[in-house]
C-alpha cells in the first residue's frame, strides 16, 4: 500500500519560514517525479514545485521555496522562506509512477497525501 504523509505545516508570521516534509512508503520513488501542490478554499489546486532529475517551481514561489529529496529515506522536503499571507493553503504531496509527465499538472500524479495546513499571519 502506497502512502504519502506530509508534515511540517502550521502557523507562521509573514516573512517567516516553514519546512514541509513528505514521507513515502510502500514504494520507492527514486528518480520518479514528486511534487507539492496547494489549495485554498474555493480555489483550484495549484502547482508549487516538482522534482525528478531536476526541480521546477511555480513563478509565485521561485526564489523563496527550495525543493529537495533524500532518496535513501524516500522523502521530499520543501523549504518555504519569506512566506506571504497568500501562501496560506493546504499543501499536498504527490508522486508519480511515470518518469515522463507534465509535472505542473495535478492529473499527472498517481498518489497523494492527505495534506498539511499552512497558515501565514500578517
Amino acid at each position: 500500500q502506497v502512502q504519502l504523509v506530509e508534515s511540517g505545516g502550521g502557523l507562521v508570521q509573514a516573512g517567516g519560514s516553514l519546512r514541509l516534509s513528505c514521507a513515502a512508503s510502500g514504494r520507492t520513488f527514486t528518480n520518479y517525479p514528486m511534487a507539492w501542490f496547494r489549495q485554498s478554499p474555493g480555489k483550484e489546486r495549484e502547482f508549487v514545485a516538482a522534482i525528478s532529475l531536476s526541480t521546477t517551481y511555480a513563478d509565485s514561489v521561485k526564489g523563496r521555496f527550495t525543493l529537495s529529496r533524500d532518496n535513501t529515506k524516500n522523502t521530499m522536503t520543501l523549504q518555504k522562506n519569506s512566506l506571504k499571507p497568500e501562501d496560506k493553503a493546504v499543501e499536498y504531496c504527490a508522486a508519480a509512477l511515470s518518469p515522463a509527465l507534465r509535472d505542473r499538472l495535478a492529473n499527472s500524479y498517481d498518489y497523494w497525501g492527505q495534506g498539511t495546513q499552512v497558515t501565514v499571519s500578517s
